[in-house]
């Protein structure tokens, strides 16, 4: 049975209701009962006091890796929640390269099973093509009936074209995005970090901005000529804003979403042969950081996510070129936002909750996530700007703690994730 909650005298900033004020949200039975001023809590109900605060609609993070199955070691579903909601997430999409792949309904309903008893909301999304090998269509409707709601081969891009048109046709009969990891394998090589005048330096092998840009241009046509709807993950390249730019223009189906590391960090923090920097799409120069920024700030960019992406100690911790890519995120990213960002005054506190709520409600189209609606979901961030932490990965709840961000002193946190009307 669930408890009935009252959220008092918060800071309420729910922008689709158009609603920035300071009043109450009353939760019965896991949904938004009244929100309003001096709202009264019925008998048994329980108070959250969040005087000094900000409540906002539940954040949604569109790029989780959570490796179960077969990569427990590393995350599971049950520990990659524990770190969403620690991080103020109250949902996850969870990408689907595990071992067996999440390319079929088993596997779906495999997931959907183990995240019944989550902390936040696990949401899963199926791969483009079977065993990510990017050779045949996966069973795309099969996992649209067991719960998945996009399709991607993250990790992998979906190289040939055809295939990938055929993938956005079928995603379009189900009313669900395309989200292709886009990267041109042959310009990228093995390279292992952005190139530029750092990766010569380190003589280590540089991944051209180009890989990026000219797979988000195939793509966007891709997307014109099926109607469909694209997203790409994790944007780090000038072209491919670009390109995203010009496609918005036109009315086309885009979206983007960008992570805090792409938005903080450039290629330079890799001069001490950090691998816990290290990252597909790599860390890039500061003029592209700085593009980056600036399409948060103007619109262009439609969310941030995490691309949380655990590594065992024993995997980083090893010559760079053998060490895999990928950082832990779910922990850090909304306070990394929250004070470079919104303290200095880059984006407002509205433009941040579309970014984290808003927008990955809507590309999803989760209709009763993102807003605080009468009858929505009773899923809630709540958050205080002015709490000053130190992150310290060694009480990370997450299985991993491959972070560069590690003793990085920050103004604002979340103080609670609120799922289903229960304190999380």
């Amino acid at each position: 049975m669930r408890t009935n909650l009252l959220i008092r005298s918060g800071r309420v900033i729910d922008p689709k209701n158009r609603i920035d004020a300071k009043i109450d949200i009353l939760i019965e039975n896991g949904k938004i009962a009244k929100v309003g001023k001096n709202l009264k809590a019925p008998g048994g109900a329980k108070i959250f006091d969040a005087e000094g605060c900000i409540a906002a609609p539940g954040f949604i993070d569109l790029h989780t890796h959570l490796r179960e199955p077969g990569y427990e070691y590393k995350e599971t579903i049950e520990t990659g929640a524990q770190a969403a909601a620690a991080g103020g997430f109250t949902a996850i999409c969870c990408m689907p390269n595990t071992d067996p792949v999440n390319d079929d309904q088993s596997v779906t309903k495999f997931i959907t099973e183990r995240a019944k008893s989550a902390e936040v909301n696990v949401i899963p999304v199926g791969a483009v093509s079977k065993d990510l090998k990017g050779e045949e269509l996966a069973e795309i409707g099969d996992m649209v009936e067991a719960g998945v709601r996009a399709i991607s081969d993250d990790g992998n891009p979906v190289a040939d074209g055809d295939l990938m048109r055929r993938a956005l046709e079928y995603a379009k009969i189900f009313d669900i995005p395309v989200i292709n990891h886009a990267e041109d394998l042959q310009l990228a090589g093995n390279g292992q970090m952005n190139e530029s005048e750092v990766s010569a330096i380190l003589g280590l092998r540089g991944i051209p901005e180009a890989s990026e840009s000219v797979m988000v241009a195939r793509d966007i046509a891709l997307c014109e000529i099926t109607g469909a709807r694209l997203h790409i993950p994790h944007i780090s390249s000038r072209g491919a804003l670009d390109a995203v730019r010009s496609a918005k223009k036109k009315g086309l189906n885009v979206t983007c979403e960008v992570t805090p590391h792409h938005l903080i960090l450039t290629d330079s923090a890799l001069k001490t042969y950090d691998t816990n920097a290290k990252v597909k799409p790599p860390l890039r120069a500061e003029d592209t950081r700085r593009a980056l920024v600036s399409a948060l700030a103007d619109g262009t960019i439609d969310a941030i996510a995490t691309d949380h992406a655990p590594h065992h100690w024993d995997e980083k911790t090893t010559e760079f070129a053998l060490a895999p890519f990928g950082l832990v995120g779910l922990e850090t990213a909304v306070s990394l936002i929250l004070d470079r960002f919104v303290r200095t005054g880059i984006i407002s506190l509205e433009r941040f909750v579309k970014l984290f709520s808003l927008n990955p409600a809507r590309i999803l189209k989760l209709k009763n996530k993102g807003h605080l609606s009468v009858g929505a979901d009773a899923d809630i961030t709540i958050l205080d700007t002015g709490k000053k932490i130190v992150v310290d990965s060694s009480r990370f709840k997450s299985r991993s703690k491959n972070t560069p961000f590690n003793g990085l002193r920050l103004t604002g946190a979340p103080r609670a994730a609120i799922v289903g009307g229960r304190v999380v």
